[in-house]
C-alpha cells in the first residue's frame, strides 16, 4: 500500500526507516516539537523524502486571536529562525489556489506577513522602522490560473531580487485526520507544489533555485484511500479505482485555515524581524 503523506514524521513511521535518520522530541510552550534529520541518501529513498531537516510541531492552539498564543508563536518562530540565514533579504511565497479552500493556506498565510522591501530611507527612520529586515511577499497563484509554473515565477523573481532565502508556504496532505489544521511542518528541503494531491510540479528547492528554500506547511487534506486503509486495517477489501482520485478535508476547513494562516504569518514575522518584539509586530499586522 502506497500511503500518501507530506509529513516526514508520518513517512518514517509508515516505512520504518531508522538508519540515516536522527530524531528528538521536545515540549515547548505546550507544543510537541519533533526534530528529524535525514542525512543519508539511503534513508531519504526508503521513506520517499529528500534529505534535510524536518521539524513537526503538533498541538496548535484553537484560537483566531494570535495575541492569545504569543508563547506558542514565538516557539514556532524560534524553530523557523534556526533554518534561515541570519542576514540578507527574504522572499516569502504563498503557494496555492485561493478559490479552493483546502489549498488556500499559503496565500492566506502570506497575507499576514509584513512586506518591508519597499520601506527605506527617511520614511523608515522617521517611523522607527529602520531596523526591519528586507522581506518581499508574493502569492503567485497556480498554473491553471496563470499558465505559468509557480517554479518558473519564483526562479525568475529570485534571480532578479537575489534574496538570501525563500520561505514557501503551502497546504500539505496527511495520513491522519488528527493532524489536519493542528500540525505544522518546517523543512529546509524545499517544497514541491501539488505533491499533496499527487500533482507534482517544479520543485522549489536549493538545487533548482540556488539558494536555501524553507518549506512551511500544514495538512489540510487526507487521501481517501490512505484514510480508508488506515481506519479499516491491512485486511480491508480493495477499494474502487475511482477512490484513487478522492481527497478528504474537514467541513470546518475554512476555520482551520483562518486560524493557522494567522499563526503561521505571525510566526514568520517574529522569525524574520528579531529587532522588534511581539507587541510591536502585532501592531504592524493589525
Amino acid at each position: 500500500m502506497d500511503f500518501r503523506t507530506d509529513l516526514a514524521m508520518e513517512a518514517r513511521d509508515i516505512y520504518g526507516s531508522s538508519r540515516g535518520i536522527s530524531a528528538e522530541t521536545v515540549s515547548v510552550s505546550g507544543l510537541r516539537i519533533s526534530r528529524m534529520h535525514i542525512y543519508s541518501p539511503e534513508a531519504a529513498r526508503s521513506i520517499g523524502k529528500p534529505a534535510g531537516h524536518y521539524i513537526t510541531i503538533e498541538g496548535l492552539p484553537e484560537t483566531d486571536n494570535f495575541r492569545e498564543v504569543r508563547r506558542e508563536i514565538e516557539a514556532i518562530a524560534g524553530e523557523l529562525e534556526n533554518l534561515l540565514p541570519k542576514e540578507g533579504s527574504i522572499l516569502v511565497v504563498g503557494i496555492g489556489n485561493t478559490e479552493i479552500t483546502p489549498d488556500a493556506l499559503g496565500p492566506a498565510s502570506a497575507a499576514s506577513v509584513i512586506a518591508t522591501r519597499h520601506i527605506g530611507g527617511e520614511i523608515a527612520k522617521s517611523t522607527g522602522l529602520d531596523r526591519l529586515r528586507s522581506v518581499a511577499v508574493l502569492s503567485p497563484g497556480v498554473l491553471g490560473q496563470t499558465g505559468i509554473e509557480v517554479g518558473e515565477i519564483i526562479t525568475s523573481l529570485a534571480s532578479r531580487l537575489r534574496p538570501s532565502a525563500v520561505i514557501a508556504i503551502d497546504a500539505l496532505a496527511s495520513r491522519s485526520l488528527s493532524h489536519l489544521g493542528r500540525t505544522i511542518q518546517l523543512s529546509d528541503s524545499g517544497i514541491t507544489p501539488g505533491s499533496g494531491i499527487g500533482n507534482r510540479r517544479f520543485g522549489l528547492t536549493r538545487d533548482n533555485l540556488g539558494i536555501p528554500v524553507i518549506g512551511i506547511g500544514m495538512p489540510t487534506v487526507v487521501d481517501a484511500v490512505t484514510l480508508a486503509k488506515d481506519i479499516s486495517g491491512a485486511d480491508a477489501p480493495p477499494l474502487p479505482s475511482l477512490s484513487r482520485t478522492l481527497i478528504v478535508t474537514p467541513k470546518e476547513i475554512d476555520i482551520l485555515n483562518r486560524r493557522a494562516s494567522k499563526l503561521i504569518g505571525m510566526a514568520v514575522n517574529c522569525a524574520l524581524q528579531r529587532e522588534y518584539d511581539f507587541d510591536e509586530l502585532a501592531c504592524l499586522v493589525s
